[in-house]
């Protein structure tokens, strides 16, 4: 029998990894899986050495305060992953965890291929790091087709699979129980404790300006398994008789489709947004300290990855100072008496999209990759 080690770092990767394997064993169940994953790889059988939330950090100086926990982490997991034997250790996304867990198992047993799917934003930041990860990773997914000169300038084998959430989805779930007739915004406040921590506040009192002035809305928390209760218990006290809080996969894009509106933390989760067609803004806020750190390093003037691509800003990004519930009120606002900027935000993320959409299944095609190295 062959094996997996699935690594993942957060709920994000953890979501990945649950569309690839549900295609392995559609097509070869003869497989043993163990993983660091969280409740969507749980869901397909497959056992987590410990709690995803454990090792889920974000900013550079939370990453700091816990420096001593993640290396016992990560030498746990080095540990587990070579006891376990596997054909191929799948790392997905969270580079500063993932890769330097492949590191360490490729030095110790190099027969163990290692496959990493959502390569690291070496476009953005840190293009050096290629060279270094030519060592000992075999083969990297890619989610976008501009990153492939990176890795073809080093020679590492690659493959642009295209990025699952643009992918169609074609469940049809009946929502109307959770709308009861009113007007659907969508809310992504992040799947990590430090983001939902500070934009929950935030977010609560944009609902509340809302409220004030409009009585026809339904404002959905989309939330994963892993935080639903935590962000259960700080909204239960604010008294908002109009939120819901969903944490079901199918259910949430059903929401998202029906929705009106979405108001998303920046990450992946925004494409997901812009393939439902639904118009958005970008919210994300770090302690100062972090920010100054981040903004000296990146090498581009966004956060969000359409406007990257654009080089101008089609979904508005309120970061930092300008992430408070005023604004995110008044942007809102703006778009819902405006129609023609909804229209126009659409078409062209469209249009972005239809430039780095795969031709074929993500998914399938990162398990078609998995599969021949595992006959190999």
């Amino acid at each position: 029998m062959k094996k997996i080690f699935i690594l993942t770092g957060e709920a994000s990767g953890d979501k990945l990894a649950s569309t690839v394997v549900t295609k392995l064993q559609q097509k070869n169940l003869d497989i043993e899986y163990l993983s660091v994953g969280g409740s969507n790889l749980a869901s397909l059988g497959i056992k987590s050495i410990f709690n995803l939330r454990e090792i889920t950090y974000m900013g550079f100086t939370s990453v700091l305060m816990n420096i001593f926990n993640i290396k016992k982490k990560i030498n746990q997991t080095v540990n587990e992953i070579i006891k376990f034997k596997p054909d191929i250790l799948f790392s997905v996304d969270s580079p500063d965890f993932t890769l330097r867990v492949a590191e360490k198992v490729k030095k110790i047993n190099s027969n163990i291929k290692i496959i990493h799917y959502v390569a690291p934003q070496v476009w953005i930041w840190r293009e050096g790091r290629v060279k270094k990860f030519k060592k000992f990773v075999d083969h990297f997914l890619l989610l976008f087709d501009f990153e492939k000169k990176y890795f073809d300038k080093e020679n590492i084998p690659n493959t642009f699979v295209g990025h699952p959430l643009l992918e169609k989805n074609n469940s049809k779930i009946d929502i109307s129980s959770i709308s009861k007739g009113k007007k659907i915004i969508s809310i992504f406040p992040g799947s990590r404790a430090s983001e939902t921590n500070v934009l929950l506040p935030i977010l609560t009192d944009f609902v509340n300006l809302m409220n004030k002035k409009f009585n026809e809305y339904l404002f959905v928390f989309h939330a994963t398994e892993d935080n639903k209760d935590e962000i259960n218990k700080k909204l239960k006290n604010n008294n908002l008789s109009n939120i819901e809080i969903i944490s079901d996969k199918n259910i949430k894009s059903e929401v998202l489709l029906n929705s009106i509106f979405a108001v998303a933390k920046s990450g992946t989760v925004s494409l997901e947004i812009c393939n439902a067609k639904v118009p958005s803004i970008i919210i994300y806020k770090i302690n100062f300290i972090n920010y100054l750190i981040m903004k000296s390093l990146v090498k581009v003037n966004f956060a969000n990855i359409i406007n990257i691509i654009n080089k101008k800003e089609i979904i508005p990004e309120l970061l930092q100072g300008e992430c408070n519930s005023k604004e995110i009120f008044k942007s809102v606002i703006f778009f819902l008496k405006n129609p023609d900027y909804v229209k126009k935000q659409v078409e062209s993320c469209s249009q972005t999209l239809d430039q780095i959409r795969s031709k074929t299944s993500s998914c399938e095609e990162a398990a078609n990759i998995l599969r021949k190295y595992l006959v190999a």
